[in-house]
């Protein structure tokens, strides 16, 4: 009765299990599709050799039980070519194809690489506060809290860094997993394949408000992008170093917030206010002024020795 009641629990727990959204294996772009199939691919090719080992292991137990007098008993053998050769070259076919696999998509899938594609990278600038996500779009000059929007089959590129403890920058379905660290700046290139809203976390555990350290991903069509961007500039606030001083206070649950301007290297001197950290550290900085058609592009180089 206690084993059927064990069974029955078992089942049950896979019926409730099918209600689970698998974000990993659910990508909505085109990286977090590139790393659910890597994940496959390298589970698939251990698998070769971890399933055979689990039924062989029963088979085995069965036919050469005590009861089976028709198992041959050879208390003189002593070793196989054939099953030398199988135990060494299956797992060593496997090492090698993995090893290839992981050369590929470490290059492939480096969050430093610039995607391809037609269109022009988003530039979006990520800071972790306690415990908000602010996103500054330096070339549009605006910025919001725990809400990003970027326009579908857009490449965007993110320059993420911390104002806090150091976290994990991540947003499951569209892939990507990247630390944001004060004083320093990380990359991450990220697109999405399909509109709608997914879920953004913090991935690494920085203090009590880290549960509630979430944010709204918004993949919207060029057009809705343009009316979001509308809304945004329509906002009442501007974002400067004292709101933003109010901003980055801890705080749990912050709501979504507009601002409709942004003070010129305000994400630069959030980074660079952490240089005292450690001044062995030699940075060098390049801003590039106004371009000739009056759009801002700030470009940052950093470079520590």
């Amino acid at each position: 009765m206690k084993r059927a009641s064990y069974g029955l629990a078992y089942i049950a727990s896979l019926f409730l299990l099918t209600g689970c959204n698998l974000v990993v294996f659910n990508p909505k772009g085109q990286i977090a599709t590139d790393e659910r199939n890597l994940i496959i691919l390298a589970t698939g090719l251990m698998l070769l050799v971890v399933v055979p080992v689990i039924v062989l292991t029963f088979v085995f137990a069965y036919r050469y039980r005590a009861t089976n007098k028709k198992a041959r008993y050879s208390p003189r053998w002593a070793s196989s070519h054939k099953i030398e050769a199988v135990v060494w070259g299956v797992p060593l076919l496997i090492i090698i194809a993995l090893g290839w696999v992981t050369w590929e998509t470490t290059h492939a899938l480096d969050p430093y690489r610039p995607l391809d594609s037609d269109k022009q990278p988003l530039n979006v600038q990520v800071v972790a506060t306690d415990w908000k996500w602010l996103f500054i779009y330096p070339d549009l000059g605006v910025a919001s809290v725990n809400e990003l929007a970027l326009p579908v089959h857009t490449p965007v590129s993110f320059t993420i860094t911390s104002d806090a403890a150091m976290t994990s920058f991540f947003i499951p379905a569209l892939g990507g997993q990247i630390y944001a660290m004060a004083g320093m700046q990380t990359k991450l290139h990220l697109i999405a394949n399909e509109t709608g809203e997914f879920r953004g976390i913090a991935a690494n555990y920085n203090g009590p408000g880290f549960s509630d350290m979430h944010f709204s991903t918004l993949s919207l069509s060029d057009t809705d992008f343009q009316a979001w961007l509308t809304k945004v500039k329509g906002a009442p606030t501007q974002l400067d170093h004292t709101s933003y001083a109010q901003l980055a206070k801890p705080s749990t649950r912050h709501p979504v917030t507009y601002y409709s301007a942004v003070q010129e290297r305000l994400f630069l001197d959030i980074v660079d206010k952490y240089e005292g950290m450690n001044k062995a550290d030699k940075t060098q900085r390049r801003q590039t002024r106004l371009n000739s058609t009056g759009e801002r592009a700030d470009h940052y180089l950093v470079q520590e020795r």
